[in-house]
């Protein structure tokens, strides 16, 4: 088997070389992380999503050759054929591009008498429902498949493939500890396993967002030296502090031992950061990562089985035409494919359908989490404090919560968020003004006054607990991470729990990788055992015993009565209670018609604690390639009118945290239409996970798009 690093680009024909936002001249060694120029893009177009019918707004009719010169020739027979055609677009475009002489003038009016009954009722139906004519919006592959496009005849669409053991999707705390444990496996056992690693973001932690308050055991266990190392973890946290909010002021809640929320011993940490360092680390092993390569389609042997990835294809315009420079993907085959995407990711999605995963589980239930990072007067600097509060400005039905911590970085620094559980049932609700509204409180503006934004961002978590985790293997793949969803809801953490199960996930990959004497089914390798090792592990202990606490703050009283059964349940029996609650329906199904929903008046921002969505969204540093197609994909362009709008009052322009989504008005004057400005986007999913339709389906864009976090 060959075990060569993957092809350099020079060693690529043209229009197989890969291409990364972050190029780098020199030749990178085996083993290193690369980054390959992106080609020339053309200038940038109009926002993606602000795709209108081709033609002249004479519904989305294309004027022939010389039909502007003919509509000049008799302004008045012009507004005459308009009025007479009782004001259908269709009769008049029909009318204007084909305007006659005088000679037959009386023709085209005989025409109009024919068609003018027609075209009133047409006209009537068109005024209640403005998606009679529906605007093209997606324009994506995934929805109008390449091989139907007469554009797309005789494009070379052959891929360069390459082999490896191992294929790890995803570079967060789970995938490159999978990837880690790995390299240290084979040294330990002086085997050679090759294990290729690719990332969307340009460069690894870039895309990762989390408070994060780190629990070390994981780390500690993947490399007990990690202080000696250079680890950063600078903050190991020294006060907790936890409260109720009420409007006007704070009660203090005791945190009892035992308590889910107790952080002695844990560190504040910046997770960008250790996910960049736990990066160097896996280079230094021998891990081959590629940062800026989207893993786009999940490839299949002929018996059913992963057979591994294909990178996205490049060079794609935004109406889905290719480019002179489009380029294929790159293959990547593997024994086994390790998918670490990270919370509701896009693949496996299609992993879960495929091979029925989630059969025996509860729907996932999502939060959405935004975090600011500020410095602040070095007088209210608390090095090591943690704070956590429930209560304002949610209302008790609505799940939610804040953190403030503060960093020793040699400066003043605070990272502060607001988290809300996405099964909220209010329309009107807006996640992000939430967040800024909270920043007004009197327990927490006084710690801003004075200080400075440097950073914003926003990510999905998972937050069904044990009870929405689905089956984690299946031929030639596994799950790991929060990707299937190991967060502990009530800790708050996920990050210890992440990379414990891409190590299990590593130990049971490398026990059948070099077992001379296995049999497998399949061509890819099911590897059940790593399940079977994850359920006997701290891991599912520590999930099962919190299992009931997110689903007990669906009753009467709310997040209260959350509070109050782990206080009785939790603290007194350690999870031990005979029962396992349920989660009432995924989050999408919680939504309530805007009719039955008051709407929420929120304050102005001030620009000095609260600010737009817009500046927000410029400091998260997102971008993304203008002339490509939108990867916020709709199965059906109607949708969004038709039923978000007219019975939720167009939802996404709110729970959206990166202004993605937006209704304006259509260019003839009535009824609106959906735009999607993808070029915002922050990759948090929650777009494809609250979407009341399910008509959202988040797809990769060209690798090296998105947010660029620095330590968030």
């Amino acid at each position: 088997m060959s075990r060569s690093a993957l092809p350099r680009p020079e060693r690529l024909p043209p229009k197989h070389r890969p291409r990364h936002a972050q190029s780098r001249s020199r030749r990178a060694p085996p083993g290193q992380r690369m980054g390959w120029q992106r080609a020339q893009s053309p200038p940038p177009r109009a926002a993606l999503g602000a795709v209108v019918l081709p033609g002249t707004g004479w519904g989305g009719l294309n004027p022939r050759p010389g039909a502007q010169a003919r509509r000049g020739r008799d302004r008045r027979g012009v507004r005459r054929a308009v009025a007479g055609s009782g004001g259908c677009p269709g009769a008049a475009a029909m009318l204007l591009y084909s305007w006659p002489s005088a000679g037959r003038a009386r023709q085209c009016f005989h025409a109009l008498k024919l068609i003018k009954k027609d075209c009133l009722q047409s006209l009537r139906v068109s005024r209640c429902a403005s998606t009679a004519s529906v605007p093209r919006i997606t324009t994506h592959y995934t929805i109008h498949p390449r091989d139907k496009d007469k554009r797309w005849e005789g494009v070379n669409m052959e891929r360069f493939a390459e082999e490896a053991d191992v294929v790890v999707v995803g570079a967060g705390p789970a995938g490159l500890s999978a990837a880690i444990r790995l390299k240290q496996l084979a040294a330990e056992h002086n085997k050679e396993v090759r294990v290729c690693l690719v990332e969307k973001a340009s460069q690894i932690g870039a895309h990762t967002l989390s408070g994060a308050c780190l629990e070390p055991r994981s780390l500690e266990e993947l490399f007990p030296d990690w202080k000696e190392r250079g680890a950063p973890l600078n903050t190991p946290v020294t006060e907790d502090k936890f409260g109720i909010l009420t409007e006007t002021s704070r009660i203090p809640v005791p945190i009892l031992p035992g308590l889910p929320m107790v952080n002695h011993g844990n560190y504040i940490v910046r997770l960008g950061h250790l996910v960049s360092w736990l990066g160097e680390q896996a280079e230094a092993l021998g891990v081959e990562i590629y940062p800026g390569y989207a893993a786009a389609e999940v490839l299949f042997h002929e018996d059913g089985s992963v057979k591994g990835i294909a990178t996205n294809d490049v060079g794609i315009q935004k109406d889905g035409a290719p480019k002179a420079t489009f380029e294929r993907g790159l293959e990547l085959h593997a024994k086994v494919t390790v998918f670490a995407e990270g919370c509701h990711g896009h693949l496996a999605k299609q992993l879960y359908k495929k091979y029925n995963l989630r059969e025996n589980c509860q729907p996932q239930s999502y939060g959405i989490g935004l975090k600011e990072l500020w410095t602040i007067d070095e007088k209210k600097w608390k090095p090591g404090r943690v704070e956590h509060t429930v209560g304002w400005p949610l209302d008790r039905h609505t799940y939610g919560g804040s953190f403030l911590y503060h960093l020793n970085e040699r400066e003043p620094l605070v990272a502060l968020g607001f988290v809300v559980g996405l099964d909220y049932q209010n329309p009107y609700l807006n996640p992000f003004r939430e967040f800024q509204r909270w920043k007004h409180h009197p327990s927490v503006q006084p710690t801003l006054e004075g200080g400075t934004r440097l950073a914003y961002g926003a990510r999905a978590l998972n937050e069904g607990g044990i009870q929405s985790i689905p089956k984690l293997t299946f031929p030639g793949g596994l799950l790991i991470g929060c990707s299937p969803g190991l967060l502990n809801v009530p800790k708050i953490k996920g990050t210890h729990t992440a990379m414990k199960s891409g190590m299990l996930a590593s130990e049971a990959i490398f026990s059948q990788l070099i077992n001379e004497n296995l049999q497998s089914k399949t061509i890819g390798l099911d590897v059940q055992e790593y399940e079977e090792n994850l359920k006997k592990s701290w891991v599912w202990k520590e999930l099962y015993a919190v299992r009931n606490i997110r689903p007990s703050c669906h009753s009467v009283l709310g997040v209260y009565g959350g509070m109050i059964y782990t206080g009785i349940f939790y603290w007194i029996l350690r999870g031990m209670e005979p029962w396992t609650l349920k989660h009432p329906g995924p989050d999408f199904a919680q939504l309530k018609p805007a009719k039955d929903c008051t709407p929420i008046e929120y304050p102005k921002p001030d620009g000095k604690i609260s600010f737009d969505l817009l500046s927000s969204v410029a400091l998260s540093g997102t971008n993304h390639e203008h002339d490509q197609p939108a990867h916020l994909t709709l199965k059906d362009d109607s949708v969004p009118v038709s039923r978000n709008l007219a019975v939720f009052d167009g939802p996404e322009q709110r729970f959206c945290p990166a202004g993605v989504y937006e209704y304006v008005p259509l260019e003839t004057g009535e009824g609106s239409r959906l735009q999607i400005n993808a070029q915002n986007c922050v990759h948090c999913k929650t777009c494809d996970i609250k979407d009341p339709s399910q008509n959202i389906n988040w797809v990769v864009p060209e690798g090296g798009g998105g947010p660029a976090y620095n330590g968030m």
